[in-house]
């Protein structure tokens, strides 16, 4: 079974399966597509197959022509029939493991997807998840569930793995196949089987002992990112009291050639992964009686970013006799980081919803969100459209809230027809020092 799926990989005639085809799923479909290979991509929302089958991406950073590339090759094909699942000779899982309103793993998508592939399994099959979860998710959940459904034996008939995505989206220096790939199985077979596919396209990849130590990976990682954002964070906040400006801190700090990573604070934490992920590890570690003190004060404190932006545009008016009951505010961002499409989870939408609920007048500016869609947590918000920009009619608000700092925006021309402007991003570092004075930083 292993030589028919080395022989396949080697000669690119394996057939890789993608399921879910968004932000993680159709780069891995493109880099596998570019590795020579044929790709079956399954979806369940058929308004985004008919948009790829046609050549049409919806995601800004990738160009329609890479998929109309793709697609008139003749080596991609993205359909809802899950059926065709058994076509494949692996199945990679891309979809989505958000928290629920409890703040805990919402696993619906994955079980939902080893359902529905599950009756289509068929001997010799590779089964990759790749969907951020927590340790034991790949043994404990989808092997049981593919066991169940295919009436085949894993790591007999068929196997199963795990491999983290590390996606970062609009990331200039590194794409999905220069990104070292940690893949772990629970048998050797089974790491030689996912190694040797994955290996075809990308880099590096990195063999771990088992399923449970690459789902550890994944979590660590964003764990180290979330608890260091935290503690900028808080020293933003704390030096703002002091009269000393975080962002010049950092930047100094960051000279030292050993023994500090620069990290910047912001408006509280946005996007898939970072305010996500190490909920998953909070609440398996309950299981074992254990609490993750460190990790859930580190939410504490980037959940309160946003508060604190608040309190900070209020104070800023206050400095010009104004309150936020009645002004009208430009927010500069809701993607999640800058240049991107992207905001799931950005705090920019909670920031709208708050300066509107102590009484501001809100208007949002993002180039690349023209128009806010529907969002489990936010859906009064539904259908808001990007304020059209237009330079004479900045000066009409009585402040501009910078959320997000895309490169695409005219900083400059923001500096000198706003009125006040706060600044969690430090977005204007760069304007003339005599139009600083109606910069708040936050």
């Amino acid at each position: 079974m292993r030589d028919m799926f080395h022989s396949k990989v080697d000669r690119k005639e394996a057939l890789v399966g993608i399921v879910g085809l968004g932000y993680v799923g159709l780069p891995l479909a493109l880099s596998f597509h570019n590795g020579g290979f044929p790709i079956l991509g399954l979806d369940i929302n058929e308004g985004l197959n008919e948009d790829l089958m046609s050549g049409k991406s919806r995601i800004h950073y990738i160009a329609h022509d890479r998929i109309k590339e793709m697609v008139d090759g003749g080596r991609f094909h993205a359909t809802h029939d899950f059926a065709r699942a058994s076509e494949a000779d692996a199945l990679l899982i891309c979809v989505p493991t958000p928290l629920n309103k409890y703040r805990e793993p919402d696993l619906s998508y994955v079980e939902a997807t080893a359902r529905a592939i599950g009756p289509y399994i068929r001997k010799g099959q590779l089964i990759v998840l790749e969907s951020t979860t927590y340790p034991g998710t790949t043994k404990e959940l989808l092997a049981d569930i593919l066991e169940q459904e295919s009436g085949l034996k894993v790591d007999v008939d068929f196997f199963v793995a795990y491999s983290p995505e590390r996606e970062d989206p609009a990331n200039e220096s590194y794409s999905t196949a220069t990104i070292p790939k940690v893949v772990g199985s629970a048998t050797p077979e089974g790491l030689e089987i996912v190694s040797a596919l994955y290996e075809t396209v990308i880099t590096k990849v990195v063999r771990v002992s088992s399923p449970e130590v690459a789902e550890a990976v994944k979590l660590t990682e964003n764990i180290f990112r979330a608890v260091n954002i935290a503690l900028v964070n808080e020293l933003k906040v704390i030096y703002d009291k002091m009269g000393i400006d975080v962002w010049e801190v950092i930047d100094a700090a960051a000279t030292k050639p050993f023994g500090f990573m620069p990290f910047y604070p912001g408006p509280g934490l946005g996007g898939h992964c970072i305010p996500i992920d190490p909920f998953y590890l909070t609440w398996k570690a309950r299981e074992f009686g254990m609490h993750t003190r460190f990790i859930e004060l580190a939410g504490e404190i980037n959940k309160n970013m946003p508060q604190y932006v608040v309190d900070r545009v209020a104070e800023a008016l206050n400095g010009v006799r104004k309150t936020i009951n009645g002004s009208r505010i430009l927010l500069v961002g809701i993607a999640y980081k800058k240049n991107v499409d992207d905001m799931r989870e950005s705090p920019s939408l909670e920031l709208l919803e708050m300066l509107e609920a102590r009484g501001g007048e809100v208007t949002y500016f993002d180039p690349y969100i023209p128009v806010i869609p529907p969002t489990r947590e936010h859906k009064s918000l539904t259908g808001r459209k990007s304020f059209g920009y237009d330079r004479a009619k900045i000066g009409e608000f009585d402040a501009i809230l910078i959320a997000t700092d895309h490169d695409s925006v005219n900083w400059q021309e923001l500096a000198q027809e706003g009125q006040l402007i706060v600044d969690t991003r430090n977005a204007m570092r760069d304007v003339p020092v005599e139009l600083r004075k109606k910069i708040v930083k936050a």
